[in-house]
């Protein structure tokens, strides 16, 4: 949408247990599935990438996730954007918690994503499909600098040549569609 077991639209994660005390922008569970059965949710996703000297992609990085019924997946840093926050700090603070504080992302200088993607919980509307959910989400190419450590529910961060992170085997391992996605993404930087 943080797969936060992704957080973005297929699995549980961090935003989805109980709001804490005084943040209004998370819901509890029973107030986010309320929510999810009746509206479109609105996620941000990111490619994390590094750039060589001349700007181009030279490595992609991607998430592995364990599922609840045991699957390791491939995903990108996603989740939710909260009521009252701006898509700059909501994708700021996803790749914060996924790839850790040291990660150093260069934020776009716009907010236009690169990509938009709407998952349908009920397969054949789109290409992309999350059982629990409608969700859009505003998919962007970030480049990262520093060093990445997983937080939340990242078992790790690949690293892969743009050549690898397009092979089949590997967009096999992304749900939901994101296979499809990221091949739309990395195109958009000449990948």
């Amino acid at each position: 949408m943080s797969i936060d077991t992704a957080e973005l639209p297929d699995a549980e994660g961090p935003e989805d247990r109980p709001a804490p005390a005084g943040n209004p922008g998370w819901l509890s569970e029973d107030e986010l599935n309320f929510v999810r059965g009746r509206l479109p949710v609105v996620y941000v996703e990111a490619v994390p990438v590094r750039l060589d000297g001349l700007g181009q992609v030279i490595e992609v990085g991607l998430l592995l996730r364990g599922t609840p019924e045991g699957e390791m997946t491939r995903s990108f840093v996603s989740g939710r954007v909260r009521y009252g926050e701006t898509l700059r700090e909501a994708l700021f603070r996803h790749l914060e918690n996924d790839l850790g504080p040291m990660a150093f992302p260069q934020m776009p200088a716009t907010v236009v994503p690169m990509q938009v993607a709407e998952y349908f919980p009920m397969p054949g509307i789109s290409a992309y499909v999350d059982a629990r959910q409608h969700a859009v989400s505003l998919v962007y190419v970030v480049p990262v600098t520093g060093t990445c450590n997983p937080r939340q529910d990242a078992l790790e961060v690949t690293w892969m040549a743009p050549s690898e992170a397009l092979a089949e085997a590997t967009l096999s391992e992304l749900p939901g569609g994101r296979g499809a996605l990221l091949r739309q993404a990395l195109a958009g930087v000449g990948c």
